[in-house]
């Protein structure tokens, strides 16, 4: 009489190291380590759980409301109210509040470049380079504008290679026809200032060359003429 064997179970057939099948290589690995797997596979789901919970159901509603919130702010500032676009109007918030009270959200992001302009506006440089240096550019359509009001408040404080540094980055940009040359103008004033005449004149002749319809061309031969340079 034959006698029939059973094949062992998987996980008996796996506990030699030397298989050369992969699946039972792959079957030892896994019940060497099993807990330690499954409390990682664990650990990714309640990860995840917890990135999809922050964004959905935490950030999404402070985003909306930090949204609605911004606008009194933002008419303020549009009317040249400085003051009341950073501090509210007893009403409704500031920039400032907005900050505090949703940060992390795009709005409150959005937020710091608007104070940072206002305390631009109002003559206090320090705290403007604070709140522009703290937005976050990437991605929106005020970068340039942000790198500009950086260099105009590092001027202002009397940092001036710092100022040209932002100014130099705000000027990358041949196709913006109405910042570009803004700013290589007053890049070329920085560049004066801090005795650079070499890229003050490349700064003129960038307006002169690229940009001969923008405003700050029409007398830009004057600066030149002023550096040695004759047409």
């Amino acid at each position: 009489m034959s006698t029939t064997h059973k094949p062992k179970p998987l996980s008996e057939r796996t506990t030699k190291r030397g298989s050369t099948d992969p699946m039972e290589q792959l079957q030892f690995y896994y019940e060497t380590h099993k807990k330690l797997i499954n409390g990682v596979g664990t650990g990714i789901v309640i990860l995840a759980l917890a990135i999809f919970g922050y964004f959905k159901l935490y950030l999404g509603p402070r985003e909306a409301k930090a949204s609605a919130k911004i606008f009194y702010a933002q008419q303020y500032f549009a009317a040249d109210s400085m003051q009341r676009a950073l501090q509210g109007d007893g009403q409704n918030p500031g920039f400032l509040k907005i900050i505090r009270d949703y940060s992390g959200t795009k709005t409150a992001n959005l937020a710091h470049y608007y104070a940072g302009i206002c305390y631009l506006h109002l003559g206090d440089a320090k705290k403007a380079i604070k709140e522009l240096e703290d937005f976050d550019g990437k991605g929106t359509l005020l970068t340039t504008a942000a790198n500009g009001a950086l260099g105009s408040a590092y001027l202002d404080d009397g940092k001036v290679d710092k100022a040209i540094s932002y100014y130099k980055k705000a000027t990358n940009n041949p196709n913006d026809l109405a910042q570009t040359p803004m700013y290589l103008k007053q890049l070329g004033v920085a560049s004066e200032i801090a005795k650079k005449p070499e890229e003050a004149k490349a700064a003129y002749l960038r307006i002169r060359d690229e940009f001969p319809m923008s405003m700050q061309a029409r007398d830009i031969d004057k600066d030149l003429a002023r550096l040695g340079v004759i047409n």
